[in-house]
């Protein structure tokens, strides 16, 4: 008996415990606090059952109605991240983070006059690391002091508190400026957002990358080498001299000009393996011959050494018509540090064998140091360009933006 009257007092007291953690958790979640910059709101109503989508409560209302999507991946850049949670907020039509008692999500203003309003809401990203955010495209500030955005919180389970990343920002808003640009920390990856139209909804694709450029954020496993902006990253535009191609003896930005669908920047800086740089672009050409308008090359020479433009003009051209390249571009500058054409803002390695950087709607979507050109490498590329090639990928960019 006096067993039976044990099991039975520790059962209460487990019973009591749960209640209170269930109560406690409860009112962390409908507790607001009393400054956001100290403890902001991220769990502030956030539902038990999150989806890797979501839709806006403004979603239903006036105002152009945007897909916000991509997938989020660990530090790598490659390998999806699942079960990753996401908090979005953003201002109304007219730049004004409103309240509304009847929505559910409503956010009622603190003490200190702050709130994320009721245009907000919660993601976890599925096993394939996506997630989906349907909402409408937000006002810029009364004061036109900022571009339009869309804030995003992540919290993933390598660090104890969320971290905000970059704002969703919309490629063609002109508050966002080339100044602004270069500015951008870049946290998570770029926030950039570049709009194709589908039906009546405009879709914007942001892929995510965990801990980048996040301060603190527990160190990865990574090549000592560095050349290059990072996974997840915007390449920014510059102007190298055109020897062989379309834009021959021009200066054009291959970002600008081409940076819509999938593109390689191949660069070469002070030591040239001929050899190896010749199998590539036979390569590349052929990869790029296949996918038509949908892959641009580029290959971009920026050997310091006894620097002459007429010779080097020649150099390049000679090799482009003995190897009997079709759309490959060849391109070069006097060096990766060069600030006439702006390419120093790439922060490419001068001295590595060679940088190759492939992109999609100017967004970094893979990097390597010292790649061979072997059959197991032009795979990489290969297979790379196929899997981010989805449903939105050939779709134009927006003309009513």
């Amino acid at each position: 008996m006096l067993r039976v009257l044990k099991r039975g007092f520790l059962c209460l007291i487990c019973m009591q415990l749960i209640s209170c953690n269930g109560q406690t958790n409860l009112v962390q979640r409908n507790k607001l606090s009393e400054d956001f910059d100290q403890s902001p709101p991220f769990n502030y109503k956030m539902p038990k059952k999150l989806s890797s989508k979501d839709t806006s409560p403004a979603f239903k209302q006036d105002g152009q109605k945007i897909l916000l999507t991509g997938t989020v991946y660990q530090r790598d850049g490659k390998t999806p991240a699942p079960n990753v949670i996401l908090y979005y907020y953003q201002t109304n039509t007219n730049g004004v983070y409103a309240t509304k008692e009847s929505e559910e999500r409503n956010m009622p203003k603190n003490k200190l006059g702050q709130t994320h309003g009721y245009i907000r809401g919660w993601l976890k990203t599925n096993k394939h690391g996506n997630y989906s955010i349907y909402t409408i495209k937000p006002g810029t500030y009364p004061s036109r002091t900022e571009a339009a955005h869309v804030h995003i919180t992540i919290k993933d389970k390598l660090v104890k508190k969320p971290y905000y990343i970059d704002d969703f920002v919309f490629d063609n808003d002109p508050l966002l400026t080339t100044k602004k640009r270069i500015k951008m920390k870049n946290r998570g990856g770029s926030g950039v957002i570049r709009f194709v139209q589908k039906d009546n909804l405009w879709v914007g694709e942001r892929d995510i990358v965990l801990g980048l450029n996040i301060r603190d954020y527990p160190k990865q496993n990574t090549n000592l080498l560095n050349s290059g902006k990072n996974i997840g990253e915007d390449i920014i535009s510059f102007t190298p001299f055109h020897a062989y191609g379309e834009d021959k003896g021009s200066k054009t930005c291959p970002i600008c000009k081409y940076g819509w669908f999938h593109g390689i920047l191949y660069f070469v800086g002070n030591n040239p393996n001929w050899d190896e740089i010749k199998k590539w672009l036979v390569f590349l050409d052929k990869e790029s011959i296949k996918r038509d308008e949908y892959l641009k090359v580029y290959f971009v020479y920026g050997n310091e050494t006894n620097y002459d433009k007429t010779r080097r003009m020649k150099e390049l051209e000679r090799i482009g018509t003995n190897l009997n390249l079709v759309k490959t571009a060849l391109t070069f500058i006097p060096s990766f540090s060069d600030k006439d054409s702006e390419v120093h803002l790439n922060k490419i390695n001068q001295n590595v064998e060679n940088t190759i950087i492939i992109y999609k709607r100017s967004n970094v979507i893979d990097k390597y140091i010292n790649l061979k050109p072997n059959q197991k490498n032009f795979k990489k590329i290969t297979e790379r360009l196929d899997k981010t090639s989805n449903k939105y990928f050939k779709l134009s960019k927006l003309k009513q933006e």
